[in-house]
């Protein structure tokens, strides 16, 4: 009878090691993923704050965090609940009637979305590819970005002159983004600045501040200014209020 006790004993012992084993190790994996979900949670959100500043690409580890945040669903949320705060602020201004109020929207990631070019560069993770850039945009086929639609159409209802003000190249890319902006929805715009060939060399910060000085010196009143990088906000003149899009895929200096 003794040696059947310690047996089963024996037996009880080496199931209960063998299943404390193997909730340690997934709560070690877990452990691990949620630890990594926080780190790019953390680079993220300091990206999007402008602490972390002229980084080239995503951190590798983050190349799932991204692309979920992109694709899953949280982007949009977050760009629509932008697009409320920035609709709130349009309610409570009081329009001059005089044609000179407006308002500035960039173009990449912010009007039109290029997420589907950068689901082929791994969310960022790879590094900037000018001739691939070139290729997919004279394509002509980025989406527009919901939320920013209306918003668009919202404003130019309103009576405000919306102006686009894009870091693309009048001469490579002139045509092809008016046919892509007018089939996503966005017609009715003010005008479109592109850089032409004296801009060429020109950081986003001094380009953009330069169109914008140009703008007030107009007679254009700048009531908001709206994109995804910073340097579409930074620099002189940036207008009354400045929004930033999320864009956690590159950086523009």
């Amino acid at each position: 009878m003794q040696p059947i006790r310690e047996v089963l004993l024996f037996l009880f012992l080496a199931i209960f090691s063998k299943a404390t084993g193997m909730k340690s190790c997934y709560n070690s994996r877990a452990t691990v993923l949620s630890d990594g979900s926080s780190y790019c949670l953390s680079w993220r959100l300091a990206v999007e704050a402008n602490n972390v500043r002229a980084w080239r690409t995503v951190p590798t580890r983050c190349l799932r965090y991204v692309e979920s945040y992109m694709i899953d669903g949280q982007y949009d949320r977050d760009v629509e609940l932008i697009v409320e705060q920035i609709l709130s602020y349009v309610n409570q201004i009081v329009l001059s009637n005089n044609g000179m109020d407006a308002w500035i929207l960039d173009v990449d990631d912010t009007c039109i979305s290029n997420v589907f070019y950068y689901r082929g560069k791994r969310y960022g993770c790879d590094p900037y590819d000018p001739s691939g850039f070139r290729a997919w945009a004279l394509k002509g086929g980025c989406p527009g970005i919901p939320a920013v639609v209306g918003l668009f159409n919202t404003l130019v209802d309103d009576g405000f002159k919306v102006i686009l003000v894009t870091g693309r190249d009048e001469e490579t890319f002139g045509q092809i983004t008016r046919d892509n902006l007018h089939n996503q929805g966005f017609y009715g715009y003010d005008r479109l600045i592109m850089r032409t060939a004296a801009d060429k060399g020109k950081s986003a910060v001094v380009y953009k501040s330069e169109i914008r000085k140009q703008l007030m010196e107009e007679g254009y009143t700048i009531w908001g200014n709206v994109g995804d990088q910073w340097s579409d906000l930074q620099g002189e003149c940036p207008g009354n209020r400045t929004f930033k899009l999320p864009n956690p895929m590159y950086f523009v200096p």
